[in-house]
């Protein structure tokens, strides 16, 4: 316990920046790194986690610690850093289940199949979606595989053939996002989103609670390819809810399992 204490105080030092001194009367930061850092990571990434890191030059620093996100950053040169990696991939690899992975805005990321098998959030780092692109080549069957419950925010992601997600299980939740097939005469190979789950044989209380195989789609623009979602498995497209912007239309639905009398 003792040197739990000792690491704590050695990070405290972040505390004493003249910046921070506006916030030390706040009762809040009575508490050390270790329980302010703790509840940060209760936060969600985007926007409320991002929000903490811009009040003093501490909770900057606490808010963006490795233990509570990685980071993919091409424009990084030394990668020594913990917690940094060049590309997704690397990033996917190297998380632990239940970590959020905060990819830089700016260029463009390319991702060939990248299975995630743990369950993950994938955020991209800009003020909007079309700052952070993820580009599937031509000859992938996706940028992403999800075979585990995942989220992924504020993200672009391209694809010349195939699809831009593939769902294989687990609940995918795709939110404030941009999913495009690009233009080709084979635009009938192309699908923004693919599922293959199965309905399982019966029904759990966890199913009943919207924790069972399914895709929950909020506030994302769909555009290009045969049509916005594949289900290859037993799921099927419901409650489908569309808003018209001035330049683009945004989509909410689910594809999960019906439930039968």
């Amino acid at each position: 316990m003792e040197e739990r204490k000792g690491k704590w105080s050695r990070l405290s030092k972040h505390s004493t920046s003249p910046t921070s001194a506006c916030a030390s009367y706040s009762p809040i930061n009575a508490l050390d790194d270790g329980c302010l850092m703790h509840i940060f990571s209760f936060l969600p990434p985007i926007p409320d986690r991002y929000n903490t890191a811009l009040v003093c030059h501490r909770w900057c620093f606490l808010a963006c610690h490795p233990r509570l996100w990685l980071r993919v950053d091409r424009s990084m040169k030394d990668f020594s850093e913990p917690g940094v990696f060049p590309n997704i991939e690397a990033a996917v690899s190297a998380a632990r289940p239940g970590d959020t992975i905060l990819i830089a805005a700016g260029g463009v990321h390319f991702t060939s199949n990248i299975q995630i098998k743990k369950p993950l959030c994938l955020i991209g780092g800009g003020d909007g979606p079309e700052e952070t692109t993820l580009v599937c080549s031509r000859g992938s069957d996706s940028a992403l595989e999800f075979l585990s419950t995942c989220k992924v925010s504020n993200l672009t992601v391209k694809a010349e053939l195939g699809c831009c997600l593939l769902h294989r299980s687990g609940r995918l939740i795709i939110d404030g996002c941009i999913l495009q097939c690009e233009s080709s005469p084979l635009d009938y190979l192309s699908f923004p989103i693919v599922s293959t789950a199965n309905k399982p044989k019966k029904f759990t209380s966890s199913m009943i609670k919207n924790q069972g195989d399914g895709v929950t789609v909020s506030c994302t623009r769909i555009e290009g390819g045969a049509k916005a979602v594949l289900t290859r498995g037993t799921l099927s497209l419901q409650r489908v809810r569309a808003t018209y912007g001035r330049t683009s239309i945004f989509f909410w639905f689910d594809v999960e399992h019906a439930c039968d009398d």
